[in-house]
């Protein structure tokens, strides 16, 4: 949260942007919901023999509805939402440009132009897929969640509290795995740095490397520095790697505590009323 204080005017100057967004993505991920109750009825009317052609046909043109309306808002949203993080990314840019205008000469003299280089480029445009698509995957964990918790427990509350079980242990697997991807990540970035930095010192003195004929020895050691870069991108995947398949696997876990004790549970009270 301390590294989005940085970010508090851009967001003060694009509050109605990103307001429009997230109420736009409020309304998607609410939307979102409604299809599958549509469906179920649906599948109810067929499964008793209740419906007429023309109550199937109404059945399909809600859904159809539904899903013009998720796709309007799902463009007003990402409209706004990623046009925001466009333009934070620009102010970002242009605030770090003109404080690099301000520092001394010193801070040059010790300061790598590849670091500074990965701060205008990579650094920044890790902080907009932050800002754009980061916000846009919380909102749809904490919106759905708590949405689909609230028809859960009004299907059958007590099954509800069988299927969260494993998010505990969701969370805690999430906290982990976030905290070793920074550490690996922020590793990452210095490499790119270091890799950004060795290539413009071979483009900057390329003549001085081509008069001593020294093009083989730049290319050993700017191969060492992008192997090292490869290296570090791996350990970041294989990370990911670990994360998603068991987070999957505990939902999955979910699904079958709730098929279990669903099917042992004989007196379910589950709501088919609309």
């Amino acid at each position: 949260m301390r590294a989005f204080k940085t970010l508090k005017n851009s967001f003060i100057e694009n509050r109605w942007w990103i307001l429009i967004g997230l109420v736009a993505l409020v309304v998607v991920d609410v939307l979102q919901l409604f299809i599958p109750r549509v469906i179920k009825y649906a599948i109810d009317d067929l499964t008793f023999g209740t419906i007429s052609p023309s109550g199937l046909l109404f059945y399909g043109l809600q859904v159809l509805l539904l899903a013009i309306g998720i796709g309007c808002l799902r463009y007003i949203w990402r409209y706004f939402l990623l046009g925001s993080a466009r333009r934070m990314e620009k102010s970002l840019r242009e605030r770090l440009f003109n404080h690099l205008q301000t520092l001394s000469p010193s801070y040059f003299s010790h300061t790598k132009v590849g670091d500074l280089m990965a701060h205008a480029t990579n650094d920044i445009e890790a902080v907009r897929m932050a800002l754009s698509l980061g916000i846009v995957f919380l909102m749809d964990t904490v919106i759905l969640g708590i949405l689909t918790i609230f028809f859960m427990v009004y299907i059958h509350p007590r099954l509800t509290l069988f299927a969260i079980l494993p998010m505990p242990f969701i969370t805690l697997v999430t906290l982990f795995f976030s905290r070793t991807v920074f550490r690996r990540f922020e590793t990452l970035q210095k490499t790119f740095s270091s890799l950004t930095e060795r290539v413009r010192e071979s483009i900057a003195g390329i003549r001085v490397i081509k008069a001593f004929v020294q093009e083989e020895s730049q290319r050993a050691k700017l191969s060492q520095v992008s192997q090292d870069y490869i290296q570090k991108n791996l350990s970041v995947t294989r990370i990911w790697g670990m994360f998603f398949p068991l987070i999957l696997f505990l939902s999955n876990l979910s699904i079958a505590i709730v098929l279990y004790w669903g099917g042992e549970i004989n007196d379910l009270p589950i709501h088919f009323d609309r």
